[in-house]
C-alpha cells in the first residue's frame, strides 16, 4: 500500500486511547506525503454531525496548523482552537461544514511565506499542494461541494498570511478566507503590494487582531479601497486586550465562522 492509498482512521482509536479532547467525529490520515514539497503529515478531518444521516454535500474550509485545532493534548502550549467545539454549536444554528486541519511542519516558516525572496518563502508550493493534492484527495473520499463559493481557507499569524494570499493567488478554488492575527510585517508587508496589484476576487474576508499584537487595520483598509464592503463581504475585529494565542483565536472562530459560512 503506498502513502497516497493509506485509509482514514478514527483519531481517537489511532490515539490509542491517549487523552484528548476531541468531540464529534474527527479522522486521520496519517503521514500524508506531499510531492510538491517532499514532506508529509498527519491530515485530520472533522465531519458535520449530519454527515452520516443525509446524503447532503458540504463547504469544506480548510485550515493550518492543523496540530492546535481540534485537541488540546497536542495543541501548542496545551492550548486549541476548539475548532470541533464550535463546529458542533454552529451545527445547531444551521451551519454545517467539513472542516480538514494540515498540520504544520518543521519548515513552517517557509510553507506559510508566500515571498521566496524572504526567507526561501515556499506559499506558492504549499498551495498547490493543499489543492492538487490535499483537496482532490478530500474532495475523492467526502461529500463535499467543489466550487470555489464552497471552498476556504483558515489560519492564524503565518496562516493567516498565507490564507489571504492564497484567498487571491487562488482565486479558482477559494471564495472566503479566515485572516486570524496576520503576519502582514513578512518581507517588509509584501502582502500591501501584491494585494493592491491584484485585481478584485469576490468572495468573503474575515480580518482580525487582538489590541496586544500588531494591527490589521491598514489591510483593513486596503481591502475596503479594492471594493470589499464593512459586513457584507468583510468583517474586521479588533478584539479588546486580544493577545497572538491559540485561546484568543478560539474566542474569536464562531461569530468568524458565522460570517465565512452564513
Amino acid at each position: 500500500m503506498t502513502i497516497q492509498e493509506m485509509v482514514w482512521q478514527d483519531y481517537r482509536s489511532w490515539n490509542g486511547g491517549a487523552y484528548h479532547t476531541v468531540t464529534g467525529e474527527l479522522l486521520i490520515l496519517p503521514d500524508f506525503h506531499s510531492p510538491q514539497l517532499n514532506n508529509q503529515r498527519h491530515l485530520q478531518v472533522w465531519l458535520p454531525p449530519s454527515y452520516h444521516h443525509t446524503r447532503q454535500h458540504y463547504p469544506v474550509l480548510y485550515m493550518h496548523d492543523g496540530q492546535n485545532l481540534f485537541d488540546r493534548a497536542v495543541g501548542f502550549a496545551g492550548q486549541e482552537w476548539e475548532v470541533d467545539e464550535t463546529m458542533q454549536k454552529l451545527a445547531a444554528e444551521g451551519l454545517e461544514a467539513i472542516v480538514v486541519g494540515l498540520p504544520n511542519t518543521e519548515r513552517r516558516v517557509q510553507e506559510y511565506n508566500p515571498f521566496p525572496h524572504v526567507w526561501g518563502g515556499d506559499g506558492d508550493r504549499y498551495l498547490t499542494f493543499l489543492v492538487d493534492t490535499v483537496k482532490a484527495r478530500i474532495d475523492r473520499d467526502f461529500r463535499t461541494l467543489k466550487k470555489r463559493e464552497h471552498t476556504g481557507i483558515m489560519g492564524s499569524s503565518m496562516g493567516g498570511l498565507i490564507s489571504l494570499y492564497g484567498f487571491f493567488q487562488r482565486a479558482d478554488v477559494f471564495g472566503f478566507a479566515g485572516v486570524m492575527s496576520p503576519s502582514l510585517w513578512i518581507g517588509g508587508g509584501a502582502i500591501y503590494n501584491f494585494i493592491r496589484e491584484h485585481r478584485f476576487v469576490p468572495g468573503k474576508i474575515y480580518l482580525d487582531n487582538g489590541t496586544r499584537e500588531q494591527s490589521a487595520r491598514k489591510m483593513k483598509a486596503l481591502l475596503m479601497e479594492k471594493g470589499y464592503r464593512p459586513e457584507v463581504d468583510l468583517r474586521y475585529v479588533a478584539e479588546v486586550d486580544g493577545e497572538h494565542t491559540e485561546s484568543a483565536w478560539a474566542r474569536r472562530l464562531p461569530d468568524a465562522l458565522r460570517f465565512l459560512l452564513g
